[in-house]
């Protein structure tokens, strides 16, 4: 039995089938199988990237003391959880995918351009985390076979063995993405209780070196006073926020596969802010006493569990490093950006296809090189992306709670004669507030006086984005009625067979 509307044949029928696949089609209640466990499971497995240690140990060093590097983490992931909720609704209503969604209110052939800035920022995280895994793959087997970190010589600096290993984890990925979405709800499940005992055991381990906590958690940071703390603290919150940036666009990609709204809603609601809390908890621990141990912060937890220095141990704990990177990166950059390439060419790019596209750029990216400055890579560049998903989010948002509250015609969404055809399929309202809310959030790059702005950069390109969007979509209703046109088509509401396929 199909897991995907049968509703929407007279539109392809009709010669709009570049639009449409199965992969984008919205998904039928047979084929709605995630409870709340899953998107809990979903959360804690995507929580314990190893980035996330990456930024709780980063802002130990930038200077922070423990609680408010904690505090940091927490609130922005409390923050960025409003917006992922907002668009989680689609997803669970209606049944499609970010990039579907994303036609709304860019049109059907505007939405091609979040499409591919979210897919082509994911492959470059791709690269990147597979690379980490890659790494953990290499410590593994070096742990057991001391030799493996010479075989084979050197080839373009990095040991063969570290080839070997990068391929090996990136052929894994492929593989999940073969055997498809249930693979990855199976794989998650079993995954994400694995992940945790990781990072407990390797604080546990960290703390007993270490001699207790006491030790590790004594220091008063250099962020004593609000001058100091503030600079630092604002574009750090800004970064925590920009992790999730991606997901808070195309979290429809996971919740159109919810058995209702209330599990998708308190799955996330409570796993996104625990799970990530729980985690920046164990990367101060870890950053702390690696500092105290060996002295000096080693705050990627991958090359920490290399010194353990038991053979098996350090094979366990490496291992447990790779599957959590491969839980997180299999969920946020692999299922979601092979969906954003598969809406370019739907009819010649199904989900598979895009997803070894994915795997191909993600090596083409070259990650071992955008990986050798992680503290630029996260903080920078990251938080400058962050600032774009920001303006695309707030277009989205305001569009389908504010312009349309809450009301599409799914079957539109596939059709180039439709109400969201707009102007030759581009929504020049959403293009014209994109651009203006890009120029607010990364002007401080090239304009000293906007600087401010750009540490602000998700919260500034989101408002900006949002208001213009309403803004102009507001004036061209009243100048339309005031022509006798009826822009109220592109707002009316769907059939009811169209809310829950």
């Amino acid at each position: 039995m199909t897991t995907h509307a049968t509703s929407l044949d007279a539109a392809i029928e009709a010669g709009d089938n570049s639009l449409y696949n199965e992969d984008l089609a919205p998904v039928t209640q047979d084929g709605r199988t995630w409870s709340m466990l899953n998107y809990l499971t979903l959360w804690v497995g995507m929580s314990s990237q190893i980035p996330t240690y990456l930024v709780a140990s980063g802002l130990i060093i930038l200077g922070m003391n423990w609680w408010q590097a904690i505090f940091t983490v927490a609130l922005g992931n409390v923050l960025i959880l409003v917006p992922i909720l907002l668009n989680s609704h689609v997803g669970a209503k209606y049944g499609i995918p970010f990039p579907v969604f994303a036609r709304a209110s860019y049109g059907t052939y505007g939405a091609n351009l979040p499409a591919i800035l979210r897919g082509l920022v994911a492959t470059g995280w791709f690269g990147i985390q597979t690379w980490i895994g890659g790494v953990a793959v290499n410590l593994g087997i070096a742990a057991v076979f001391p030799g493996w970190t010479t075989f084979g010589g050197r080839i373009g600096g990095q040991p063969l063995g570290m080839w070997l290993s990068f391929l090996l984890f990136w052929a894994l990925h492929m593989f999940i993405i073969y055997k498809g979405m249930d693979a990855l709800r199976r794989l998650q499940t079993w995954a994400a209780p694995i992940v945790l005992a990781f990072g407990v055991g390797l604080a546990i381990w960290i703390i007993v070196r270490a001699h207790g906590i006491g030790s590790m958690l004594s220091d008063p940071g250099r962020l004593n006073s609000f001058g100091t703390f503030m600079p630092v603290f604002i574009p750090s919150l800004v970064g925590v926020m920009a992790l999730w940036a991606t997901l808070s666009l195309n979290v429809p990609d996971f919740t159109r596969f919810a058995r209702n709204q209330r599990a998708q809603l308190i799955g996330q609601a409570i796993a996104l802010p625990t799970g990530m809390t729980v985690f920046a908890v164990l990367g101060v621990i870890l950053a702390s006493g690696s500092k105290v141990v060996f002295g000096e912060a080693i705050w990627d937890p991958v090359q920490l569990a290399g010194h353990i220095g038991v053979p098996a141990a350090e094979l366990v704990a490496l291992l447990g490093a790779a599957v959590a990177t491969l839980t997180v990166n299999m969920s946020a950059n692999v299922v979601s950006p092979s969906y954003d390439f598969a809406n370019v060419w739907p009819s010649r790019i199904s989900r598979r296809t895009g997803g070894l596209i994915v795997g191909i750029l993600g090596i083409l990216c070259q990650p071992w090189r955008l990986v050798s400055d992680p503290s630029g890579f996260i903080f920078g560049w990251l938080g400058g992306y962050g600032a774009g998903m920001g303006v695309i989010a707030g277009v989205m948002i305001v569009d389908y709670w504010i312009v349309r509250r809450g009301q599409l015609r799914v079957r539109d969404l596939f059709s180039h004669q439709g109400v969201y055809r707009y102007q030759g399929g581009w929504n020049m309202h959403a293009l014209f507030a994109t651009v203006v809310g890009l120029f607010f959030a990364w002007g401080g790059y090239a304009i000293p006086p906007m600087h401010a702005l750009t540490d602000y950069g998700w919260f500034v390109g989101f408002f900006v984005g949002g208001l213009v969007y309403w803004a102009t979509m507001a004036a061209s209703r009243q100048r339309s009625s005031a022509t006798g046109e009826r822009p109220e088509e592109q707002l009316a509401a769907p059939s009811p067979s169209e809310v829950a396929p």
